[in-house]
């Protein structure tokens, strides 16, 4: 199993974001590039260690492992951060993720777009994790290795990932290898 270490929310590395894009046929040209950081606690640094993977027990939930050290700790622990099927599903129809993603891979392949939208419905869950572990760094965490369990902030964890859809996108059209790519327009974003 790989490790895959990201700091912040997906922010280890810039993020390519429409910075203005005008529509060509349902896609988005991108003209100019800007670079987006993740909102990152400054005190702590998070790496992904694993996930999504099924919670065992409980058919229908994923959970992501993250690796969190906050700077004034000898050492760091692990928060796993769970969430239901379900609340997957509220969020990709709040959020319009299925049309982008159809736009998005609408010229792959078919063997590569089912690939592909196999690892962005991956990536959306550690994406809404991410989200979901911010609030709890943002709110104050102990050092102790612990879970975040679904049913902990429901409407703050919606609320975030609306408002920053476009980080999720961009975070997944560059894991994609999609960004330098013709990209939908993102969605309007819906309170």
């Amino acid at each position: 199993m790989a490790v895959v270490m990201v700091e912040g929310i997906l922010s280890s590395r810039p993020q390519a974001v429409n910075e203005t894009a005008f529509e060509v046929g349902g896609h988005a040209t991108i003209r100019t590039m800007a670079v987006e950081r993740a909102p990152e606690p400054s005190q702590f640094r998070v790496a992904l260690f694993v996930g999504p993977q099924p919670v065992e027990g409980k058919p229908f939930t994923s959970s992501c492992v993250f690796n969190v050290k906050k700077r004034s700790w000898k050492g760091g622990i692990q928060v796993a951060v769970v969430i239901t099927q379900s609340q997957i599903d509220t969020l990709i129809t709040d959020v319009d993720f299925s049309r982008w993603l159809a736009l998005a891979l609408a010229d792959r392949a078919d063997e590569d777009r089912l690939s592909h939208q196999k690892r962005a419905h991956e990536l959306f869950i550690q994406a809404v994790c991410w989200c979901k572990l911010d609030l709890a760094l943002q709110s104050g965490i102990t050092q102790e290795n612990q879970c975040l369990a679904d049913d902990t902030w429901i409407p703050e964890v919606r609320d975030t990932v609306i408002k920053r859809t476009n980080f999720i996108t961009s975070y997944i059209a560059s894991e994609l290898d999609l960004v330098r790519e013709t990209l939908p327009l993102p969605s309007p974003h819906y309170s």
